[in-house]
This record gives structure tokens, C-alpha cells and sequence, in this order.
């Protein structure tokens, strides 16, 4: 008989993913609701925090990656998918997720994120959208309202469209869309669960209220509901959106498809790249 102890493995909690730096974030900030929905999401998959990488732009929504205990990167403004994409394909048995904002991710990061909804490689993109740069103290970002006047550099309104992230993406052909609530972090975390299992390139905007910049975003708890359901069927996922009113939630479009991979048969050295730029005379 083995008189040995048994080794218990305790489970971790979501406080257990947070890491030991408190948020700088503004009091009453959406994000604080994303970074509890993802490490509830964490800790219901469980997830080893050092199996999960988090990558990060620039922006208030881009520091997440330090309050967690997974590892975590910071790129370049606007280019936290062409990193999450590249330690994506080369480990493919992390889980990435790159997080950032509204202006991150679809003014300087706009042409990133079309071509990764296309190129499809297994990730999450979490988008924190709260329409204005808020780290830059109040402008309007590419998912501003066309007459808001609460900018100083455009008092009287942009008189410019708001871009449409989920629209952008299901053209673009992302097989994972969903919209989701900061302030509802139960279904957030349900749905970053989803995405995160999911088998490709998985894309989730999360209305995240900046109400220091933008106070009248606090009325968004009354504005928001259920309303997606979720469909492989392209056609039935446009017009779910050109019936949208902004503040449906849920998981728009689900339809798995070959994710990309490099070719890595045939193993290549970096002295065998160099010599293919050498000039010869």
C-alpha cells in the first residue's frame, strides 16, 4: 500500500491570474470589467498563466497584459496583431490573445487588422472600444460618433462616418465575430471562452465606457442587450448588422474554416537566407 502524500492540485481563480500591478486606469473605466472577464475566462478554461500570452499596442486598454500573470508583449502603436500573428504561427500551443483600442486597432492598426481577420491564423483580438483616445485626453477615434462635440480639435463634430468593426471584419472574412459589454463580465467571459476555444482568428469588440472623456457613455447599461445569434451563414450575418443599432451583444458569425500555417517541411537557416542577398559582381 502506498503510505506516500497525494500531491493536490488546487484550481486556480481568476484573482489568481491578476498580477501583483494594480490598474492605473481612471475610476469607473470599462476596462477593469475586460481584465475581470478575462481572467474568470482564464480560470474556467484552465489555463496555465504561463501557457497564455497577451499582446498589446499602445493605449489605456493596451497596458491589460501587465496586470496579468500570463506573459505579455508590447509593440508599437498599431501593431500588436502582426506580433500576436507571428508568436501565434511559431507557437502554436500558446494561447495569444492581443487586446487594445478602438484607435489602436482601426486607425494605424486598420490595415493589421483586415488582413488578419483574412490570413486567419489561431488567436483572439480583443478590441476595448470606447470611441474617443482616451491616454491622449479626449479625441475622436475611428469609432467616434459623426456629430460628438466633445472633442476640442473637432468642437463642432468630425461630419466623418464611424467606422464598423464587426461590418469591417465579416467583409474582411473573419469566421469569429462577437460583440460584447465591459459591464455585463459574465457573458464577456462566456464569449472570450468561446473565442479563445475557437479555431482561428477570433474577433471581439467590447464596449468599454470612458466615462472620464465621454460621461455620457454611462447611459450604455441602458442602451445594451442580447440580440445576436450566432450564424455560419454569411448572408444571415450582414443582415444581422445592417439591422444592428450598435448595442446588440453576442456572437454575430461562426463558421470554422482552415486556418493558416506555414509550410514547414524543409527548415531554413539564416545563413542560407543571407546567402540569398549576396550581390555577386
Amino acid at each position: 500500500m502506498n503510505s506516500e502524500p497525494q500531491l493536490q492540485i488546487q484550481a486556480l481563480a481568476h484573482k489568481d491570474y491578476k498580477s501583483a500591478y494594480k490598474p492605473v486606469w481612471c475610476a469607473g473605466c470599462g476596462d477593469f470589467g475586460v481584465l475581470n472577464a478575462l481572467t474568470k475566462a482564464l480560470a474556467a478554461m484552465e489555463l496555465p498563466p504561463e501557457q497564455v500570452a497577451l499582446i498589446a499596442g499602445i493605449g489605456c486598454s493596451s497596458r491589460l497584459p501587465a496586470y496579468t500573470r500570463a506573459y505579455g508583449f508590447h509593440g508599437v502603436h498599431g501593431r500588436a496583431l502582426p506580433v500576436a500573428t507571428g508568436l501565434a504561427v511559431s507557437r502554436p500551443e500558446l494561447a495569444v490573445i492581443a487586446t487594445g483600442g478602438d484607435g489602436d486597432g482601426f486607425s494605424i492598426g486598420g490595415n493589421h487588422f483586415l488582413h488578419a481577420c483574412r490570413r486567419n491564423v489561431n488567436l483572439t483580438y480583443l478590441v476595448m472600444d470606447n470611441a474617443v483616445y482616451g491616454m491622449t485626453k479626449g479625441q475622436a477615434s475611428p469609432t467616434t460618433e459623426a456629430d460628438w462635440t466633445g472633442s476640442k480639435l473637432a468642437p463642432q463634430g468630425t461630419h466623418q462616418q464611424p467606422f464598423q468593426p464587426l461590418e469591417m471584419a465579416l467583409a474582411a472574412g473573419a469566421p469569429f465575430i462577437a460583440r460584447a459589454f465591459s459591464n455585463a463580465p459574465n457573458e464577456l467571459a462566456h464569449i472570450i471562452t468561446e473565442a479563445i476555444q475557437f479555431p482561428g482568428f477570433a474577433f471581439v469588440q467590447v464596449l468599454s465606457p470612458c466615462i472620464t472623456f465621454r460621461p455620457e457613455q454611462m447611459h450604455w447599461k441602458k442602451r445594451v442587450h442580447e440580440g445576436f445569434v450566432p450564424t455560419a451563414d454569411r448572408r444571415e450575418a450582414f443582415m444581422a448588422l445592417m439591422d444592428d443599432d450598435g448595442f446588440s451583444t453576442g456572437i454575430v458569425y461562426r463558421a470554422p474554416r482552415e486556418c493558416y500555417r506555414p509550410d514547414t517541411a524543409k527548415a531554413v537557416t539564416l545563413a542560407e537566407i543571407a546567402a540569398g542577398f549576396e550581390v555577386v559582381s
